[in-house]
């Protein structure tokens, strides 16, 4: 999704803003990004990814959840708020102190990608991420095509390494919730030109 830029304002006038208004904004240290509405396969691939990380995780004996885009992420080294396509959280979920709709302990951020926003995705915001200290999986989805880069970094190490999947007969492993989504069902309906 596109971001607009509004002026400068404060956490607490951010906060207040979304709830008159009812409208997702990233907030970065004062600046605020108003969020544009995505395309068609971008709402499909997100509901996707939703419905099969839960589908998957509901068949397991675990604590891990998933939460679509109406969940904000708290950044506090960077007095950050982001709103991931969709995220897990395993355990606990721990919320920020200014504001009690934003967590900040995913463990899983999934992100599709768009002409506007795929530079952002993959650079800034995942840096932004990183400074979690629970983040430990990113998730990229392509929209126009079948490919899907997953960054993953195991516990005690800094180094993220990264696996690439393409076409519609691979199987995605999500090594820190444990389960495998196929492209197919993470493609379903989905209109690609390839």
């Amino acid at each position: 999704m596109k971001a607009h830029k509004i002026p400068d304002i404060t956490v607490e006038e951010y906060i207040r803003m979304e709830q008159e208004t009812n409208t997702k904004h990233e907030y970065h240290d004062g600046e605020v990004f108003a969020l544009a509405g995505g395309t068609i396969n971008h709402g499909l691939l997100c509901g996707n990814a939703y419905a099969e990380i839960r589908n998957k995780l509901s068949k397991k004996d675990n604590k891990c959840i998933p939460f679509t885009s109406e969940v904000k992420i708290y950044i506090e080294k960077r007095n950050s708020y982001l709103y991931p396509d969709c995220m897990v959280i395993c355990g606990d979920i721990e919320k920020s102190k200014e504001e009690s709709n934003a967590v900040t302990n995913p463990v899983l951020i999934v992100e599709v990608l768009s002409r506007s926003t795929a530079e952002y995705d993959r650079g800034d915001k995942f840096y932004f991420y990183r400074q979690l200290s629970s983040f430990k999986e990113y998730v990229l989805i392509e929209q126009d095509r079948y490919v899907v880069d997953v960054h993953y970094k195991s516990k005690n190490s800094d180094l993220w390494r990264i696996t690439r999947y393409e076409g519609l007969d691979k199987k995605i492993k999500l090594q820190s919730i444990n389960i495998e989504i196929t492209m197919e069902e993470l493609y379903f309906r989905a209109e690609i030109n390839a």
